[in-house]
């Protein structure tokens, strides 16, 4: 059933290439009136789900992936720091919870975790977190089965692994982890009955085809991510990708009607990039499908648009931040 209590079409896995690039390529206005008939259809409430993210173990990471300013490969400004105490996460999850925000996810610049002391204290942040009546969602890399059940254990709603980009671009972007290495921490995740957020990002120096490529690949999981982040590149001085264009907002905004498309009952984040795109912009994204957003000044380590220009906003579209218990309530649907 859809929310609005019709029956909803049958959730499709097995798009192919040539499906997907079919509808990311529609002109442009027939692209956004399809992407919104099944947006209003499967999430008819027009409600904008407030995430905030928190980077809990900053920079040193040994990975080498181009576009990361936490590497410790790059010459970026980021520096390595000491992971950062279990009080000042919940102090941070508090502030976040009485802004309006939902969902609070937690990072760390670790390749994959490792048991042991750092992991304990994951393990009580996310039942602390849970405890203010937040969901709970990190981002720590690599997982195994053992990893995920006891992070399930202590609370955990979400997990965020992304695939990044398609299978063919991904060598070129990451040499330190393998496509199918973060298709295994998926199914590590699924597994202990985590909800999986994983997108990707563009603007990497991929073509049109390997954007519909990471698109199949994530609609062909079984069920489809919770949550799927769509990414613009941010280019870091540092980087080895600091020098690319800029994504054109009308790409992104293609991405997320395409993702929407074929996830419909998804949410769609808009993610890094949007402290770059102008009111407009952002506004075409959500009519386009997207339905979450990160909520504060920072993400991990860049910028993002402050609370009050993102409150205007959703005021100026008619969207209403989803309240706490309608949250929880959608994510064990």
């Amino acid at each position: 059933m859809s929310r609005d209590g019709q029956t909803a079409p049958a959730l499709r896995h097995d798009y192919s290439l040539a499906e997907v690039r079919a509808i990311h390529d529609l002109p442009l206005f027939e692209l956004l009136d399809r992407a919104r008939r099944v947006h209003t259809e499967n999430h008819p409430d027009g409600r904008v789900q407030l995430c905030t993210l928190l980077s809990v173990k900053t920079g040193g990471c040994p990975e080498d992936c181009g576009y990361c300013s936490q590497s410790s490969r790059h010459k970026t400004s980021v520096k390595p720091e000491a992971m950062l105490k279990v009080e000042d996460v919940v102090a941070a999850a508090r502030r976040a919870r009485d802004q309006g925000a939902t969902r609070f996810c937690m990072g760390a610049a670790w390749r994959e975790v490792k048991d042991g002391p750092a992991f304990e204290r994951v393990l009580t942040m996310v039942r602390e977190v849970k405890a203010l009546g937040l969901e709970a969602c990190v981002t720590l890399g690599m997982v195994t089965e053992e990893q995920a059940r006891r992070l399930k254990e202590a609370g955990l709603d979400a997990y965020n692994h992304n695939l990044d980009t398609s299978r063919e671009h991904y060598r070129s972007i990451i040499s330190t982890r393998t496509f199918d290495d973060r298709l295994r921490t998926l199914r590590n995740v699924r597994a202990a009955g985590i909800s999986v957020c994983s997108g990707g990002i563009i603007g990497m120096g991929e073509s049109i085809d390997d954007r519909c490529r990471l698109l199949v690949e994530l609609s062909s999981l079984d069920p489809h991510p919770e949550s799927v982040p769509i990414n613009a590149l941010v280019r870091v001085p540092g980087t080895p990708l600091e020098a690319l264009p800029p994504v054109e907002p009308i790409e992104l905004v293609r991405m997320i009607a395409t993702a929407r498309i074929l996830m419909p009952r998804s949410r769609v984040r808009l993610s890094a990039g949007r402290a770059e795109l102008s009111r407009e912009a952002q506004l075409l994204c959500f009519y386009a499908g997207a339905n979450s957003i990160f909520f504060g000044d920072r993400l991990l380590t860049t910028g993002n648009p402050d609370e009050s220009e993102d409150e205007a906003l959703l005021r100026a579209a008619g969207l209403v931040p989803e309240e706490r218990v309608e949250a929880l309530s959608a994510c064990a649907e």
